[in-house]
């Protein structure tokens, strides 16, 4: 017999933007950053939608908005029966800019719908993690936005989905330059190649260790853990100018990568003064460059999804 949510309940739902791959940590790691978008969620007879920021003029008001169609999904496969949303999304986190929207979306939709579920039916952060793994694809953007932090994650061989978190040195911080253009994470995955050599791979593997110890033990390692091998360069030219501005930065010694699929560019910085310094090139480069490009100084996010109810 399929059950029923209980109508009235009313949720703050807010989940962190996040970078990917880091430079050389394809579809493997992922970190939050304090930038997040604000859903308020309740349950009702009907659905209604309300949408600001990003995306207000483009994504739909009713049910087949991604969370609300989501939601229901999530109660089904619960053995619960959907009921109405009403959804008010505050969008703070870019579209299509290589910044977790998505998965931003996806993992507020689950939190949400399973915080809605009587308690003892609840599956938690890592039924969460979980299904939002399996929507995506891959685990690499959604388990920073599920647990916060920097996380290393992985498919295992049962397609299930596994994830560690990484203790950051607190030297460690983040600069992100935001471009007026944005880029679908299906070109941009478009452009890699079917196969690389094995010399490649050893290469990318050998950067991707570095990078973790650079993360959280030795933060003066972060542009050698940087260096990537398998996908920056073969995307360069479907986002000529982050490539162009990446080039910049890194000639001057600042580790910055391509953030998740593009085309935002991210610099990881280890002091005060490299961040001042990526904010100084990134205005200069801006100002010659045929894209404006929007710069931000987010702290790391430590948590994940937060719920909080009302």
């Amino acid at each position: 017999m399929t059950q029923q949510i209980a109508l009235g309940q009313k949720l703050i739902v807010s989940p962190p933007a996040t970078s990917a791959n880091l430079g050389p940590g394809f579809d493997s790691l992922g970190l939050a950053l304090e930038y997040r978008d604000r859903l308020e969620v309740g349950t009702a007879g009907r659905s209604s939608v309300e949408i600001y920021g990003d995306g207000a003029d483009e994504l739909p008001r009713d049910e087949s908005h991604l969370i609300i169609k989501e939601m229901h999904r999530y109660w089904a496969n619960a053995g619960f029966e959907p009921v109405g949303v009403q959804l008010v999304a505050h969008n703070n986190i870019p579209h299509a800019r290589g910044l977790g929207s998505s998965a931003a979306a996806i993992v507020a939709a689950y939190a949400a719908a399973d915080a809605l579920l009587p308690t003892e039916a609840r599956g938690g952060t890592g039924a969460i993690f979980q299904a939002a793994a399996a929507w995506e694809g891959h685990p690499d953007n959604v388990a920073p936005a599920v647990y916060g932090g920097l996380s290393i994650s992985a498919t295992n061989p049962d397609g299930s989905f596994s994830s560690v978190q990484v203790p950051l040195h607190p030297k460690v911080g983040a600069v992100i330059a935001i471009p007026s253009n944005g880029l679908s994470t299906e070109v941009a995955r478009g452009a890699l190649p079917a196969q690389v050599d094995h010399s490649v791979a050893a290469a990318n593997s050998a950067s991707a260790a570095l990078l973790i110890h650079a993360l959280s033990n030795d933060p003066s390692q972060l542009l050698g853990g940087t260096k990537d091998y398998l996908h920056q360069d073969y995307r360069a030219a479907a986002m000529p100018e982050s490539a162009a501005l990446i080039c910049a930065l890194r000639d001057e010694q600042l580790a910055a990568v391509v953030s998740g699929a593009g085309p935002t560019v991210m610099v990881l910085v280890a002091s005060d003064a490299q961040a001042q310094q990526a904010q100084r090139i990134i205005a200069d480069f801006s100002a010659k460059s045929p894209v404006s490009w929007r710069t931000q100084v987010p702290m790391l996010a430590a948590n994940g999804v937060t719920v909080e109810e009302l």
